[in-house]
Parts: structure tokens; sequence; C-alpha cells
């Protein structure tokens, strides 16, 4: 069975481009790592996209980017794959 919505905006469409935010110690190069982390499983990062702030007290940086899934499985993926790193401590 085949399930489709006739409605775009009903929950993740894929393949689809994606957002997704880690967060981490600041000063521990995660900037450049999670776009590693991610192109290392075959994940197509937009380097383009790449941004990072700093938290209010400077301790923690959050990294946000966007990359390109071609299904649930590789959007998952991504979500692992960052969370397995011990410098990463949350992922959203």
């Amino acid at each position: 069975m085949n399930m489709t919505s006739d409605n775009p905006d009903h929950g993740f469409q894929f393949p689809g481009v994606f957002e997704i935010t880690a967060m981490g110690p600041a000063g521990a190069g995660l900037e450049e790592r999670i776009p590693e982390l991610l192109e290392a499983i075959g994940i197509v990062v937009l380097r383009e996209t790449v941004a990072a702030r700093n938290s209010s007290g400077g301790k923690f940086v959050s990294i946000r980017l966007s990359f390109h899934a071609e299904d649930r499985g590789r959007y998952e993926a991504a979500h692992a794959a960052l969370r397995a790193e011990p410098q990463i401590k949350w992922t959203l």
C-alpha cells in the first residue's frame, strides 16, 4: 500500500532538504566536525547553510545546517550520527 498526502503541509516529504541543529561545547571545532560527520555517512550537506551561534554564556555553540535526505532512513541516520559523537550534547 502506497500512502501519500495530497497536502504538502502534512509532515515530512521525501526526498527533501531538512534542517538539523546540533549543540556542544564552544571551541570544540563543531562548525567543521558536524558537516564532516554527516558527509562521512553519505549525507549531502548544503555547506552554504552552515551557521553557528554561541550560547548567552559562551559555553556552548549551536550549529545549524541543511542537508538532503532521500528517505526517512537517511534523515534518521543524520540524527543518529550526530548523537553518537561524544562532543555533541543535543540535536534538534
